[in-house]
């Protein structure tokens, strides 16, 4: 199962399933993040934490855990 979080930075993927439940799961779909949506890794911070993408044309930024709850091919 490849994430979010493996993507390698200019690269784009196309997001299959959501895992996560509840408070969670709602907050990564209001940000646009839904299952056949394209994310491309901009950037990606020193320590890895947060993660940059940009989805449905705009910029977001996104901490490593819910980064690995984004399941991508």
């Amino acid at each position: 199962m490849k994430t979010l979080r493996d993507v390698e930075i200019g690269q784009a993927a196309k997001v299959v399933k959501l895992h996560g439940e509840g408070a969670v799961r709602r907050r990564i779909m209001d940000m646009g993040i839904t299952r056949g949506v394209e994310v491309t890794v901009r950037k990606v911070a020193p320590l890895g934490d947060p993660i940059e993408v940009t989805v449905r044309n705009y910029e977001l930024s996104l901490r490593k855990a819910d980064a690995a709850m984004i399941e991508v091919e």
